[in-house]
């Protein structure tokens, strides 16, 4: 029963992912469901969404290869660092500070998703006021995007909006070659780690893979209004749980 849960969470993830974002809002609480400690379940979540990553920087690959190769390199290099320093966190982070945070990120994640048209148009209006492909506020992101994965494309795009960029194609091409970078070391340190339980990893990154091909159709004939509304109400219900789970 819990290969079956975390399968269905990962297939569905999948599907988010590629209609909207926002599967981590299953496949990590999926995980503390089963039973899994709140770090090694965020650990194996992040393991399970990785391979999303690759596909996305590859379907982008146009648009990434109109970077500066130097510039390019910058950005890998923060991104790297980031991931390492927000996964190493997480690697000395107790269950017991883990889970007092989680509802927290989780609800921040979700906010950010259901904004994210106007965090990004706020971030737009404000572009002149940041350097262009600085690295501080790359840092920053990394840093969280290592230790708790849920919402970093909506934090990514609106950095980019914070750039000056406006070509969306390009920013989410950014968004998926950063990520999958930053995702890279991560799976790295948690497995040097033995954060990950792999059986379940395996299981639910081949079913998100699968749940990514075929959200594509669902893509294209779901409402987008009604996609953000179902991901909003995941999003807060396992804000809820989780902030349950902390008082309890």
């Amino acid at each position: 029963m819990d290969i079956f849960l975390i399968v269905i969470a990962a297939f569905c993830a999948g599907v988010l992912n590629t209609i909207a974002g926002g599967g981590t809002f299953l496949t990590f609480p999926a995980l503390v469901f089963i039973g899994l400690p709140p770090v090694m379940a965020n650990a194996t979540s992040a393991v399970a969404v990785f391979p999303g990553y690759l596909g996305g920087a590859l379907g982008f690959r146009a648009e990434l290869a109109r970077f500066d190769k130097t510039r390019m390199l910058k950005l890998l290099a923060v991104t790297f660092a980031g991931g390492l320093i927000g996964s190493l966190l997480l690697l000395v982070s107790s269950n017991k500070a883990f889970s007092l945070v989680v509802p927290f990120l989780l609800l921040a994640a979700t906010l950010a998703f259901l904004f994210g048209d106007q965090i990004r148009g706020w971030a737009a209006r404000k572009s002149r006021a940041v350097t262009p492909f600085g690295s501080v506020g790359l840092l920053l992101v990394s840093i969280y995007g290592g230790y708790f994965n849920g919402g970093l494309g909506i934090v990514l795009l609106a950095l980019f909006a914070l750039w000056g960029m406006v070509d969306l194609h390009e920013m989410n091409g950014l968004k998926n070659g950063l990520s999958f970078a930053l995702s890279a070391i991560s799976v790295a340190v948690f497995a040097a780690g033995g954060l990950v339980q792999w059986h379940y990893a395996v299981a639910m990154m081949l079913a998100s893979t699968v749940g990514g091909y075929a959200g594509a159709p669902i893509a294209r004939k779901l409402p987008r209004s009604v996609v953000r509304a179902l991901i909003a109400l995941v999003g807060f219900t396992m804000s809820a749980v989780f902030f349950w789970r902390l008082l309890a």
